[in-house]
């Protein structure tokens, strides 16, 4: 195992041990205690502040979870280039995208696990609609302007339709869970895998970091211009003892056929999307993740024979300054390497000042090698009042800086916004505008979103997406047709060539000969 990934492994599992363990609260709390305390009320404070900013859209989506909802989306653009030349029969890209919308209505019950979707598209004269979609936690159904029928696809089925068009590749056996569309599985990872691995890594590295390992003193500190009188909190921790606690989680991922069962879910997850479960998965798919598992086995142990002889010679050092269970200032430091003359230096230093109508925060992360020294900055300064947000955050590093500034009002549940991302390094700049408004009232919402790009060749009002939208509660989602049903699942390979030869293909070119000769009007085609 390169001594690289032996780096990247160290430094994943000092982090873990440095700054993300949750703590017991107990009434006696030991400076161990108050300093992982301090860790998850300083997390706390901004998520809880966050939620309240964003109460309107919390509680909407809320009641979208539990309720059935229809959610209107129209898309449309603008382009505004006096020098672009138009085409032929004085269409061009202006006249083009400045006449075209998209309209995607869709009715969704999570509990039921139903939903409906309709897509219309406009441009200009030419007007085409509908195309239908519905789904169920066992079937998916499509409906094409060209076509007198709706075509149905089985989760079950999946695996015999594969097969028939490929039979060298799938065995028959996969199969689709539209579940997941409803319950939200895109990659997250779920509360009963979260809560195991707090339960036996979290938890277990808190239990074994020792208690003498940990000093508190009292401390005066200065934070953006205020002396703060803190309570500083030592965490230092021998290169025995960091050793010590790397070798037992190694060593425990090593064994943790619940922890591969998690990681091999997930790479299904991200590379064939939700709803593909593992127990069908293709052979060559289900070889890639045994291979991967394989890797992941021998390179843990590889890691725990080269960490025996891992150079951390001055151990662990995390320092805290807290004010009222609230961290204002942090030092973290560690040298690790495969060798004494094959250092680095891993910090992150920095401050913050987390208030109620205020949180401000300046760290730096640097890194330092034989190969040079690098830096990188993040700076914020939140502020929220009752009725209004004003943010600015900026991540720089080398010659490019990434920035966010942003600003709003909200009064009785009705929001206006503007925020600017923006991109600038040694040869390149520009941003991204986004602002718009939205109202929440109840049973239903609103927004209007306008986004623009700028750069110094490209004027603010040069190109533009305009989002409009419409959401409401709805007492049932409608899934009933006048079309009729064609199974795909059900057939053959024959019968599917002659499906779509015979049927789809004659369809598809009479739809498109009446669009040219009807001025493009297919409603009820």
């Amino acid at each position: 195992m390169s001594s690289k990934k032996i780096v990247v492994i160290s430094i994943v599992a000092v982090l873990l041990i440095g700054g993300s363990v949750a703590a017991y609260v107990l009434l006696d709390l030991s400076a161990k205690q108050q300093y992982f305390l301090a860790e998850k009320k300083s997390v706390e404070f901004v998520a809880d502040k966050a939620e309240a900013r964003y109460q309107p859209e919390i509680t909407w989506y809320e009641q979208s979870e539990e309720n059935p909802t229809e959610t209107e989306l129209e898309f449309s653009g603008e382009y505004n280039d006096p020098n672009a030349m138009n085409g032929f029969g004085g269409m061009g890209p202006a006249q083009f995208i400045n006449n075209a919308t998209l309209t995607i209505t869709t009715a969704i019950d999570k509990s039921k696990k139903h939903m409906a979707s309709d897509i219309k598209a406009n441009m200009g004269a030419l007007e085409v609609g509908d195309i239908n979609f519905y789904l169920t936690e066992n079937q998916v159904m499509l409906g094409l302007p060209f076509l007198e029928e709706l075509v149905q696809l089985n989760g079950e089925d999946l695996g015999k339709l594969l097969k028939e068009v490929d039979p060298n590749t799938f065995t028959g056996d996969e199969k689709l869970d539209f579940n997941a569309f409803f319950e939200g599985s895109t990659g997250v990872l779920s509360k009963e895998d979260q809560k195991y691995i707090q339960e036996e890594y979290l938890e277990m590295v808190y239990d074994k970091l020792p208690d003498e390992a940990f000093e508190l003193t009292d401390e005066t500190v200065n934070v953006d211009s205020n002396a703060i009188d803190s309570q500083k909190i030592t965490m230092h921790l021998s290169e025995k003892q960091t050793k010590d606690l790397l070798l037992t989680v190694l060593e425990k991922m090593e064994n943790d056929e619940r922890l591969k069962e998690i990681i091999s879910e997930q790479i299904g997850v991200q590379q064939f999307g939700a709803g593909i479960t593992s127990s069908s998965m293709t052979p060559d798919v289900q070889n890639q993740i045994d291979q991967f598992i394989g890797d992941f086995e021998t390179e843990l142990k590889d890691a725990q024979e080269k960490l025996k002889e891992f150079k951390i010679p001055d151990g662990v050092q995390s320092t805290i300054w807290v004010k009222d269970e609230l961290i204002v200032k942090r030092d973290f430091s560690v040298k690790l390497g495969p060798t004494n003359e094959q250092l680095s230096t891993l910090s992150v230093n920095g401050t913050q000042l987390l208030k109620d109508e205020n949180q401000t925060f300046n760290y730096n992360f640097e890194a330092d090698n034989q190969n040079g020294n690098y830096n990188m900055m993040l700076t914020g300064d939140l502020k929220t009042t009752p009725n209004e947000v004003s943010d600015s955050i900026k991540l720089s590093f080398e010659e490019t800086e990434l920035s966010y500034e942003g600003m709003g009002t909200l009064e009785d549940g009705n929001r206006k916004f503007e925020r600017k991302f923006s991109f600038s390094d040694a040869e390149e700049s520009g941003s991204l505008i986004w602002s718009g408004n939205a109202s929440y009232n109840n049973d239903q919402m609103t927004s209007e979103h306008n986004f623009s790009v700028e750069a110094p060749d490209i004027g603010q009002d040069l190109i533009g997406l305009h989002i409009e939208k419409n959401a409401k509660l709805i007492n049932t989602v409608e899934l009933d047709s006048d079309k009729e049903v064609k199974n795909i699942g059900n057939m053959s390979k024959d019968e599917l060539n002659q499906y779509f030869e015979m049927e789809v293909t004659p369809q598809f070119q009479q739809w498109i000969f009446g669009l040219m000769g009807t001025g493009g009007n297919l409603n009820g085609f």
